[in-house]
C-alpha cells in the first residue's frame, strides 16, 4: 500500500501538533506541581536578603554584574585585553552605561 505525499505529510503534521500540545501540558502540570516548592524559596531569598543571581564565577565584574564599574575590567592594565569569555558575553548595567 503506498501513501500519497500530502497524507504522509497531513499524518506528520497531526502527530507533531499532538506532540506539541502534550509537552505544553505537562509543562503547565510540572509549573503547577512545583508552585509551592518555588514559594518556598522565595520566602527563603527574602528572609535572606539575597541579591544577585551568580551567572558566573570567572571574574567579580561578570560575577555579580550590579556590583561592578566600567573600569573594571582593565583593572591589570588601561589597554589590556578581556582574558575572561564571560566579559564578553554581557555588558555593563545600563545604569554605568548611561553617559552623564
Amino acid at each position: 500500500m503506498e501513501f500519497r505525499r500530502s497524507t504522509i505529510y497531513m499524518g506528520t503534521t497531526a502527530i507533531l501538533v499532538l506532540s506539541l500540545t502534550g509537552l505544553m501540558l505537562h509543562a503547565k502540570a510540572k509549573v503547577r506541581a512545583s508552585a509551592p516548592l518555588f514559594a518556598r524559596k522565595t520566602a527563603v531569598v527574602r528572609q535572606l536578603e539575597l541579591t544577585d543571581l551568580c551567572l558566573f564565577t570567572e571574574a567579580t565584574y561578570t560575577r555579580h554584574l550590579s556590583m561592578t564599574d566600567l573600569s573594571t575590567p582593565f583593572q591589570d592594565a588601561p589597554l589590556s585585553l578581556e582574558h575572561f569569555p564571560s566579559g564578553g558575553l554581557v555588558g555593563p548595567p545600563p545604569h554605568l552605561a548611561q553617559k552623564p
